[in-house]
């Protein structure tokens, strides 16, 4: 399929899990991706992994002239900007007491300020461009609801909720989609990162977190980068030109909205 033949899009936090995985999913249905990432090396490699229809930018949400260098060399490269995927995020947990400025100062720089003002840039090229384009940020189900370790996260997810519905508002009048997919539990190198976490603070053994949490999953296992692919392409393409400041829930049933 080439529902997306001629697009030119950038994915932050693209070298590796669901980020690689929109991204490899963008180059099959006929998509200019490139791979943002903060590890140039890494993206590189994903890049030249998927082939011809992608390529490396190094790129740091929070940094203001990263964010623009970034866009910059999108458009460079590919002549415009029309799609963008902000998925480029960080995870910590703690007990309430226990959390720190320095955790909560670093998560709100990537997972909000980031996603903002890369956003932004986003929008403000697609606006000179003036033929509209499409936003896609990535939510949570944690920021659907609170969660007792995981305080700074979720808020830094449902930020993102509440940015996708404000900034859709307000760019819809440029042809601008803005729109969100909230996962629920996604396999991959993240959720190892998880598990140690809650295994530390949850007296629990290497692996355990994890069982029990795709027991909890109606839909019976964890996500794969792939189950989440569908909907990124969907909300990227001119079947998606009617839909604004959505979150949409690709988590296996966790959650209903």
């Amino acid at each position: 399929m080439t529902r997306l033949q001629g697009k030119s899009a950038l994915i932050t936090g693209a070298a590796r899990g669901i980020g690689r995985g929109f991204a490899e999913a963008y180059a099959r249905e006929g998509a200019t991706v490139a791979i943002g990432d903060i590890n140039l090396e890494a993206a590189q490699a994903a890049a030249a992994a998927i082939g011809d229809a992608a390529y490396a930018v190094e790129l740091d949400v929070t940094q203001q002239d990263s964010i623009d260098a970034a866009v910059a060399a999108v458009v460079a490269r590919a002549g415009k900007l029309d799609i963008l995927i902000n998925n480029a995020a960080l995870f910590d947990a703690a007990e309430t007491v226990d959390i720190t400025r320095a955790s909560y100062e670093k998560l709100y720089a990537v997972n909000v300020a980031g996603t903002l003002f890369t956003m932004q840039a986003a929008a403000r090229q697609m606006i000179a461009q003036g033929h509209g384009g499409k936003i896609i940020n990535m939510a949570s189900q944690a920021g659907r609801r609170g969660e007792s370790l995981v305080l700074v996260y979720c808020s830094t997810k449902a930020a993102v909720i509440s940015m996708t519905q404000s900034a859709g508002l307000n760019l819809i009048r440029h042809g601008i989609n803005v729109n969100a997919i909230a996962p629920g539990v996604v396999d991959g190198e993240h959720w190892e990162h998880v598990d140690s976490m809650f295994a530390r603070l949850e007296g629990k053994k290497p692996g355990q977190k994890k069982a029990e949490v795709a027991a909890g999953v109606p839909a019976g296992r964890f996500a794969t980068p792939d189950d989440l692919t569908g909907m990124a392409v969907f909300l990227a393409s001119s079947e998606a030109d009617y839909i604004v400041s959505q979150t949409y829930n690709v988590d296996g049933g966790q959650w209903m909205s």
